[in-house]
């Protein structure tokens, strides 16, 4: 069964609705946790609504300041959210300013790095030019060979014996870069397994794998992984450059959001200094509840004691009835009278 409400407009029923409206706005902002700093708006006396108490109590009154006071504090409750509401966004802009701001120096001290590895790379172990392939000087401890099926042997049986407990244990070298494993515990389900990771350490310590780490099964394959790893370098060096660029986009937007100011901060003040000077001249107009003009009392009390003669210097008694003597009662006549 449905159940309706009616409500007149421009009444005391819609001002009281579009109140309960407000309120529960409010209980769903405090739910959600999205509660900023925020003024419920009463609403106004106009076409589609009701009017707001202070306008009512104005209208009620008959008295014009307090409705254009009513009136300039909801222009200064409405300029107020902007500008809370301009602060805010300023702020959010500021915060994303810095974290690309610091974005693009995170990369460009990587891209440095990896530049820098990328130069050395080619300057050791130079492509030749018309293969493309590169001079392999991978040396292993406790192998004095380069054979490639002897090396291979050997990358399989550390894969399969060596447990650096999630340590990083250098195997051999790549020229002047380090050959290192590393054991990680691989989750699968409830099951937990041991899995070597190799790699190749760059001159400021960065980490290059290829194929996640892992040593294929085919011997030459396996022998080039560290080379592989550090031909990944300029594909890296590029997704470091895109992401920058990416993260630039936004800076100009933001740092022009970052230096605005609020433009309305005279007509705040303006609105302000008018609110000031009409609540003087209210105050000026309201007499206070049960009090007489000024003077009234003393000059009534002060005319009293000139009439009687009373000095100025006596001090001001407490307003009793005052002290009467006693008159004295002559004695009864017998009702005879003497006659001579």
């Amino acid at each position: 069964m449905d159940c309706y409400i009616y409500a007149v407009e421009k009444s005391l029923d819609s001002y009281k609705f579009n109140l309960l409206q407000n309120k529960q706005v409010f209980i769903n902002q405090l739910k959600s946790r999205n509660l900023a700093a925020r003024t419920i708006d009463e609403g106004a006396i106009d076409e589609n609504g009701g009017g707001s108490f202070s306008e009512y109590v104005a209208i009620l009154s008959g008295n014009d300041d307090l409705l254009e006071k009513a009136k300039l504090d909801k222009k200064l409750a409405v300029l107020e959210s902007e500008r809370q509401a301009f602060y805010r966004n300023k702020g959010n802009a500021k915060g994303k300013l810095n974290e690309r701001t610091s974005g693009i120096e995170k990369n460009n001290t990587f891209i440095g790095r990896f530049t820098r590895d990328w130069e050395y790379f080619n300057k050791v172990m130079p492509a030749d030019t018309e293969t493309g392939l590169r001079p392999n000087p991978l040396k292993l401890d406790g192998v004095d060979s380069d054979n490639v099926e002897i090396l291979d042997n050997r990358l399989a049986a550390i894969n399969r014996n060596v447990r650096t407990e999630d340590d990083y244990m250098k195997i051999g070298t790549l020229s002047d870069f380090r050959i290192l494993v590393r054991t990680e515990r691989i989750c699968d389900g409830d099951t937990q397994t041991l899995q070597n990771k190799f790699m190749v350490e760059g001159l400021d310590g960065i980490k290059y794998t290829y194929n996640n780490g892992y040593i294929a099964k085919d011997p030459k394959l396996a022998v080039m992984n560290f080379i592989n790893a550090l031909e990944r370098i300029p594909a890296m060096i590029e997704k470091r450059e895109k992401e920058n660029a990416e993260l630039s986009k936004d800076i100009p937007v933001l740092q022009e959001i970052v230096a605005a100011s609020w433009p309305k901060d005279a007509e705040i003040k303006r609105l302000n200094e008018e609110l000031a000077t009409l609540n003087r001249k209210i105050q000026l107009t309201i007499k206070p509840a049960g009090g007489h003009e000024s003077g009234t009392d003393d000059g009534t009390e002060m005319k009293g004691q000139k009439a009687t003669g009373e000095s100025d210097d006596t001090p001001d008694l407490p307003r009793k009835a005052r002290h009467v003597p006693p008159m004295e009662i002559a004695a009864p006549s017998n009702g005879l009278k003497k006659i001579s």
